[in-house]
């Protein structure tokens, strides 16, 4: 099912926004003028025999570690699904587009716990140039996702080291 139409079917607010195409939830972070803490990327896991959606910041990295934890399943058995997997799952999407909403495809759901301390989330829609903006209290109450820590946040970019000076004292910047 197309996902505005699911959310007009449920009576909930968003805002759909147009954007140029995003290859990641980064790109539409940029594109929509949003801070990426507050836009959710999907991503699909294939946990043992079984898939789930896991949803997080835009900031942050899967540790499959700690999903594994969450989900029950040993770690040498969960990995990140293949775009052939993406295809047959996701077959209303473009290509790559995942979307948040694992309900409509028969997934269950997980949000990292940092996604829930943002009153409004972004997330994409079933192409790279939709998004749309809604209150995360909202995507909770339609998803019901199983809340739990499973991300570190990707590492801030870091300026080189001041070059020390022949004497041992770091040159001022």
């Amino acid at each position: 099912m197309y996902v505005l139409d699911f959310l007009r079917s449920r009576g909930v607010w968003f805002e759909a926004l147009l954007h140029h195409p995003a290859s990641s939830s980064t790109k539409r972070a940029g594109n929509v003028h949003v801070p990426g803490r507050r836009v959710a990327k999907a991503v699909l896991i294939k946990a043992g025999d079984t898939f789930v959606l896991a949803v997080l910041p835009s900031t942050s990295w899967i540790d499959l570690g700690q999903l594994s934890e969450v989900v029950g399943t040993p770690a040498s058995l969960v990995r990140l699904a293949t775009p052939d997997e993406l295809l047959a799952i996701f077959a209303d999407c473009e290509p790559g587009v995942v979307p948040p909403f694992g309900r409509l495809y028969g997934l269950t759901t997980l949000v990292d716990s940092g996604l829930a301390e943002v009153t409004d989330i972004v997330v994409g829609a079933n192409t790279r140039h939709e998004g749309l903006r809604m209150h995360f209290r909202d995507f909770q109450a339609l998803e019901q996702p199983m809340r739990a820590s499973f991300t570190r946040p990707i590492a801030p970019h870091t300026d080189p080291p001041v070059p020390a000076h022949r004497d041992g004292n770091r040159r001022a910047g």
